[in-house]
């Protein structure tokens, strides 16, 4: 009775011991041995259009993981599972088969196929519970990870400028990359317990809430965009050319509505994804102007006061500067223009004349005023400053060749920001494609307002604008472009290309840069089409392209047609005896 009584206190004090003294110890150790921890990743901003309309999302996934080790039946396993994630059971007898404790086995599938699979094991191994030997005959070992993967519902649309996201769910081109820090949210942490190699029901708890990311809404207007990409496309293949791009933008605010590029890509299609398709051409590739770089020799030499609309200059089809013969695109007998009409015609060597009327030092200051040489500030990825070689660089050709459009490098972006210029009374303004973020908790806020500077006088931007007007008139080069209803103006460009793998000129750069209404300019359009196999000028495969996406704009935007062109500039020194005889 003394050994019994003696055992019997020996058990109670480790009774007490346990349920008492170490219970908390005890209750700890046993939670930690069953508790795992996971990361709980957090979505990433959405991505929209100026309307609210989704660019791209992040929707909920799940990632389907395996502990090897705890599968005693690989081949039984696979035969059970496949159906559920349609994976042959050959392939996921070698997933389910080794000593790992941790094996991906699926990647970023729908919650509702892990609910399936759930299910199926479920029913599977309540069967075999029955079973003699049925503990053994279970199969356990499945885990699932909370995620998201990113989608994007418009598809090609727009996707040089959006990017996409890499399989670290990381920003890696466009928009997606150069505002990953606001997209990304903050991750968090969850807690569930592990019995016996299956996640007991209920039992997962939230330790530290995920933060969203922040959603960012564009300057793009989606049904601008996709005319704009409807229309660049069918130009590109249709020229059968390299590339082209569209750019449509507000010149008074900066915002642009719409940025499109061909060809194009898939985000959601990772094999149509190149380091060629992921470019966008509208900020990373560069090119030499060509005649619309003389607009700003042109205002350049009206600011400085040098010229007026209606100064007659001699013409001829070939002029010599700086040791070289330069000659017009086209062979024509000398002819007596005003520098209206020289502008109208695209002539080279009367932008040459002009060009020596400023001097290298003025057309150099002009041109980088213009932003020319320099970065746009637009802050997308990639973004090119493009090139304007320093004076004291210059070669003998230099000045008249840069004073018509050659000699120095624009991205479309850039380019389009000097007629945007014009347009707005001389005043240039950063570009931005941003209007503002919504953060996790849905506050909006507006983008900061844009930088700007005045270039040109408001009266320099007038005239010029005028006189663009007469490029797109039965006598200029842009005919195409005119649009019934509304005064246009604008400037074809049609360049040569510099080949680096031949270090000459090979091909050509087409383009048209416009604006409208021409006396109250409400929105800018370009076109750059590069390397067109045939046709290559500007004004035939440019102006189509701005007549179809302008026209578009114009309806969509709700802009009333303004006051019928009552004066002109004449273009020639006949017209100009003309008018100077009626007055």
């Amino acid at each position: 009775m003394v050994i019994t009584g003696l055992a019997f206190a020996l058990i109670i004090c480790q009774l007490f011991s346990v349920q008492v003294v170490r219970a908390g110890t005890i209750s700890a150790k046993a939670a930690n041995e069953l508790r795992n921890t996971s990361v709980l990743l957090a979505p990433r901003g959405l991505i929209s259009d100026v309307n609210g309309v989704e660019l791209a999302r992040s929707v909920a996934a799940v990632n389907i993981v395996v502990d090897q080790t705890q599968i005693t039946d690989p081949a039984k396993a696979a035969q059970i599972t496949s159906p559920v994630l349609g994976i042959t059971p050959t392939e996921l007898t070698a997933l389910y088969s080794g000593t790992l404790m941790y094996k991906m086995i699926v990647k970023n599938t729908t919650p509702e196929t892990w609910i399936r699979l759930q299910d199926t094991l479920a029913s599977y191994n309540k069967v075999v519970l029955k079973q003699k030997g049925g503990l053994a005959k279970r199969i356990v070992g499945f885990f699932s990870e909370r995620g998201y993967i990113r989608e994007y519902p418009t598809g090609k649309l727009s996707a040089s400028l959006i990017g996409f996201t890499n399989d670290a769910g990381v920003g890696a081109s466009g928009i997606e990359s150069s505002m990953e820090n606001t997209l990304a949210g903050v991750n968090g942490q969850y807690a569930y317990e592990n019995g016996a190699g299956t996640v007991i029901p209920g039992s997962a708890q939230i330790r530290v809430e995920a933060k969203p990311g922040t959603s960012v809404k564009l300057t793009i207007d989606r049904d601008i965009q996709w005319v704009a990409q409807d229309a660049i496309s069918q130009a590109v293949k249709s020229a059968n050319a390299k590339s082209g791009t569209v750019i449509v933008m507000d010149p008074k605010t900066g915002a642009i509505l719409a940025q499109a590029s061909a060809p194009t890509f898939d985000p959601a299609v990772k094999k149509s994804i190149s380091l060629l398709s992921i470019r966008n051409p509208a900020v990373q590739d560069t090119y030499e102007p060509g005649s619309t770089g003389k607009v700003i020799t042109v205002s350049a030499a009206l600011e400085e006061k040098k010229l007026t609309p209606t100064t007659v200059f001699t013409i001829p089809y070939a002029f010599k500067a700086g040791g070289t013969t330069f000659h017009d695109h086209e062979r024509h007998a000398t002819q007596r223009l005003t520098t209206t009409g020289l502008l109208a015609v695209s002539s080279n060597t009367g932008a040459i004349q002009i060009g020596q009327e400023l001097g290298k030092d003025s057309l150099y200051n002009y041109l980088t005023k213009f932003g020319i040489g320099q970065n746009t500030g637009s802050h997308l990825p990639g973004e090119s400053s493009g090139i304007l070689h320093p004076v004291k660089d210059w070669s003998d050709t230099s000045e008249p060749t840069i004073a018509f459009g050659q000699g120095y490098s624009v991205t479309a972006l850039q380019a389009t920001s000097v007629f945007a210029t014009i347009a707005n009374d001389g005043v240039r303004v950063t570009p931005t494609v941003v209007a503002g973020t919504t953060d996790s908790t849905g506050h909006y806020s507006p983008a900061k307002g844009q930088r700007t500077e005045r270039v040109v006088s408001a009266d320099t931007a007038s005239k010029v604008r005028m006189m663009l007007e007469s490029v797109v008139s039965d006598n200029g080069t842009a005919p195409a472009a005119a649009i019934p209803g509304y005064r246009v103006a604008g400037k074809t460009g049609t360049a040569m290309k510099y080949n680096d793998s031949c270090s000459c000129y090979r091909g050509y750069t087409a383009s048209f840069i416009g604006f409208a209404p021409a006396d109250m300019p409400k929105y800018v359009v370009s076109v750059t089409i590069q390397e067109p196999q045939g046709l290559h000028w500007g004004g035939s495969l440019g102006g189509p392209v701005f007549k179809k996406v302008m026209s578009f704009v114009l309806q969509a935007k709700h802009v009333a047609p303004t006051a019928p062109k009552t004066d002109s500039y004449p273009l020639t020194e006949a017209a100009l005896s003309k008018v100077a005889l009626k007055q």
